[in-house]
């Protein structure tokens, strides 16, 4: 185990930053899932209204995070513990194929992070544009025509590319300052989706997310907004300047409509000492049964 954030055992003793213990990348074992299944949810907040099934879709060709395998094993908990879904973990593209992608209520990109060459991870495996167009096509179809997306932290840079893509999902990776505490308010305390932290703010140590091209249009309902420390000294690089002057706000979770599909945009977290937060556990699979169409709430665009 590398210690890598030292520093940070000065902060745990404030009450306010109980989230944010020292950082470390650590393999999965048997008692981090095990933490991980005493503080998930007993239940979902609602009963499915049939039996769902999901791809856990995990595959990186470019930036590896540490915590991808950590958020599937966090993704097939709340999956298996609640009842609220059946999982299919595989890194396999065929099942963006037409005929198999029609088995999925769901789809699952947990930090899909693509080569930084092409931003498009079909062709990083494929070589092959025409064909990589095609498994894109298939997705973009399948939550058009009524599926389920969830897409964690990385997940967002998977065709970053893309603009058809950048669309379903509300926005496209742009770039992040050093890792630091984020604080997560909460846009609206009463939403269903954000009752899981009881009106308290998210805190948490993660790359702070910035978004453009689909982004700006805001064609999304925010659930969590960044609040950021002035005093940061990582946020006065001329990129993060640029994005204040745009005055657009700094959302990292929000859900949205494509189609007649659902998408839920999760970018918490980097690191997997996060999904020890309950709070934070009951809010994605929140998320989830909204994409899966279980949980009905407000989903109306800010740009409306």
């Amino acid at each position: 185990m590398k210690l890598i954030y030292p520093f940070l055992l000065v902060l745990v003793c404030s009450p306010m930053l109980h989230a944010a213990p020292a950082m470390w990348d650590f393999e999965v074992t048997d008692e981090w899932t095990a933490l991980i299944e005493a503080r998930a949810p007993e239940k979902p907040q609602v009963a499915p209204k049939q039996k769902r099934t999901a791809l856990v879709f995990s595959l990186m060709t470019g930036y590896k995070h540490w915590c991808t395998p950590h958020t599937t094993e966090m993704i097939r908990i709340l999956g298996e513990k609640t009842g609220a879904y059946d999982v299919v973990i595989s890194d396999d593209i065929s099942y963006f194929e037409k005929d198999k992608i029609q088995q999925f209520d769901l789809i699952f990109l947990n930090n899909t992070c693509s080569d930084r060459e092409k931003r498009h991870l079909f062709y990083d495996v494929l070589k092959d544009m025409d064909k990589a167009h095609a498994l894109e096509q298939n997705l973009l179809d399948h939550v058009a025509n009524g599926a389920g997306l969830v897409a964690i932290h990385g997940g967002i840079v998977m065709l970053n590319n893309s603009p058809a893509f950048s669309d379903m999902l509300g926005g496209s990776f742009d770039f992040h300052p050093m890792q630091q505490i984020v604080v997560g308010q909460l846009v609206d305390k009463e939403h269903p989706i954000t009752s899981a932290f009881d009106g308290k703010p998210l805190m948490h140590y993660d790359e702070p997310y910035m978004f453009n091209n689909a982004y700006g249009n805001l064609d999304f309902h925010p659930l969590l907004e960044m609040e950021i420390d002035p005093d940061e000294k990582t946020f006065n690089d001329k990129r993060y300047q640029a994005v204040l002057k745009k005055g657009l706000p700094l959302y990292i979770s929000w859900i949205k409509r494509h189609g007649k599909g659902r998408v839920f945009y999760c970018s918490p977290s980097h690191n997997a000492q996060s999904f020890e937060q309950p709070e934070l556990l009951q809010f994605i699979l929140n998320g989830i049964q909204y994409a899966a169409g279980d949980l009905n709430c407000d989903d109306k665009p800010l740009n409306r």
